[in-house]
């Protein structure tokens, strides 16, 4: 029941500090972490480039996205997305295709030659980056922006690292890559190529740095010892797609077996496809459901011909042929030998079981810890040995081009702090704006917008890139499907439904406040907000 106004009268101090007797809960303004951006491993603000491009400013989308990730149009193409997977508008009809925006603004910034802001100011700090894969050029990406002199040395002779010479060009055309690399080096980056670091204490030394960054990638492929004849052909993953960036192509041969499951083994069964093998077979020891490779990549191989022995393990090579032992499933539901074989023509084996780390460079480091293969960082990505860093391959952690990229970009910020003698970086994060938390109901059916593929003959024939871009317009349309979870986008509904006129509006990019001495409390506010970014909070009186 509604109080006498005399008693609202009687608390006039109350009013002067925006508490009300006729309320229980008043409402406030949020921002809530979207689910994408709280997803992404590289830190990316998604919802935050996503609302640049929806507006059609795609050049600020781009700036907006690049203060995160240096490489738009390398993971618009190679990431697996799993910012998607978490998107809330899968619950309504399909995951914003976040991706396929990123390829588009990644491949914008290139055809328009976007480069990156230059820093305001030199630090005067040296800082020394071991490798030129993702994480190495991120850090140094990062560092520059910082205002600090890096140098990259790279062992190879192009940079990229496992993003040149672990995925095909029919994932990722090489003037993509180098494309984005050169921006990095245009700020000011000087990158050392066929420099192989054998000491980092004594590179750091007489380089005169003041910190380091390691990001050595894992291009050492593990063996398995498999019988094999003299004249047996047997080849390691790495060795393959590393040989595909010079000008000899590595001969396969017309039957080519390749041992693993992981998306290496697939790659490496799709590239022997295309150097014309009428037979390209994976043999797996385990069940599909179990294939750490990602599921679209075993669908795009199956599509292109490519052979999937399940429940299968290789028992020993010959000349010509390979014997496979078939595997059956226990009660624990792992695969164990049966004691069936048969034999399957083979011209090359082709192992992709992993790779590991060639950590020469760090041996009788004082304090720094390596514990199986990988070495042990903080929470700064600092190893145990002051100023020295690490990330990537080389600490703990899932192996991609993504988690790399957010690597070098955490490492790169703590390292700037620790030069400045500052408290390690500390990440503040929101309550997440989980799909309850959205009103749906405002929200019509809009599909998402499928990026085109080459066709299927091209692709069993030729390295040309699979999977296409988006337009502008498709571009658009997709980037306008995001619900901007948990943020306001100034829709002004809390304006226009508040039956006591309490919503301040400060007009365009200002947002709202909420006027509590007209404010009852009613929610109504929260009831009709699309996106969760008001909530009640419970009156103090």
């Amino acid at each position: 029941m509604q109080k006498p106004f005399a008693i609202t009268l009687d608390v006039g101090s109350s009013l002067a500090n925006h508490t009300g007797s006729w309320r229980n809960a008043r409402p406030v303004y949020v921002d809530r972490l979207p689910p994408c951006n709280h997803q992404c491993p590289a830190g990316e603000n998604i919802q935050a480039w996503l609302f640049h491009a929806e507006s059609g400013d795609y050049e600020q989308a781009w700036r907006k996205l690049v203060e995160d990730n240096p490489f738009p149009a390398i993971m618009g193409r190679v990431c697996y997305h799993s910012c998607e997977g978490a998107c809330n508008r899968g619950k309504v009809d399909a995951p914003v295709g976040i991706n396929s925006v990123e390829h588009f603004l990644g491949d914008e910034a290139i055809s328009q030659g976007w480069k990156f802001a230059p820093p305001q100011a030199s630090t005067g700090k040296k800082v020394l980056v071991v490798g030129a894969g993702a994480s190495g050029l991120s850090a140094a990406y990062h560092l520059a922006c910082l205002g600090h002199q890096v140098t990259v040395q790279e062992a190879g002779p192009l940079p990229g690292g496992m993003m040149r010479f672990g995925i095909p060009k029919y994932r990722l055309p090489r003037q993509v890559l180098d494309a984005e690399v050169r921006r990095i080096v245009d700020l000011g980056v000087t990158i050392e190529y066929n420099t192989k670091v054998a000491n980092v204490l004594e590179s750091k030394q007489s380089g005169g740095f003041d910190a380091v960054f390691l990001a050595v990638g894992a291009h050492i492929a593990k063996r398995a010892y498999i019988p094999a004849g003299d004249s047996a052909k047997v080849l390691d993953a790495v060795s393959v797609l590393r040989s595909m960036e010079g000008e000899d192509q590595p001969m396969l041969g017309r039957r080519v077996v390749v041992y693993g499951g992981g998306n290496t083994a697939i790659d490496v069964a799709r590239t022997a496809k295309r150097l014309g093998a009428t037979e390209a077979i994976i043999v797996y020891r385990r069940t599909r459901e179990k294939m750490p490779a990602h599921d679209f990549e075993v669908e795009e191989a199956l599509q292109e011909g490519v052979m999937i022995k399940w429940l299968s393990t290789i028992k020993q090579a010959g000349e010509s042929s390979i014997t496979v032992e078939k595997m059956a499933l226990d009660e624990k539901g792992f695969p164990q030998p049966t004691g069936e074989f048969e034999t399957l023509e083979a011209d090359s084996v082709v192992l992709a079981l992993g790779q590991d780390v060639d950590l020469s460079l760090i041996e009788g480091v004082p304090g720094l810890t390596v514990d199986d293969g990988v070495v042990q960082v903080d929470n700064r990505m600092m190893t145990g040995h002051a100023g020295i860093f690490a990330g990537g391959d080389m600490v703990p952690a899932e192996r991609n081009v993504t988690v790399a990229i957010g690597h070098g970009k955490k490492a790169a910020r703590n390292i700037d702090a620790w030069l400045q003698g500052l408290e390690p970086v500390a990440t503040v994060k929101h309550e997440i704006a989980t799909f309850d938390k959205l009103n749906t109901w405002y929200y019509s059916d809009a599909p998402k917008t499928v990026r085109p593929v080459l066709d299927i003959i091209r692709r069993q024939s030729t390295f040309d890139e699979v999977q296409g871009g988006l337009d502008e317009t498709n571009a658009l349309f997709e980037a306008r499907r995001c619900l901007s979870c948990g943020n306001c986008f100034e829709c002004d509904n809390c304006y226009g439904v508040c039956p006591d006129n309490a919503v301040i509006k400060h007009g365009p990019g200002k947002g709202f406040d909420f006027n509590l001495d007209y404010c009852k409390g009613c929610g109504i506010c929260v009831a009709e907000c699309p996106c969760g970014a008001i909530k009640m909070v419970p009156e103090e009186i």
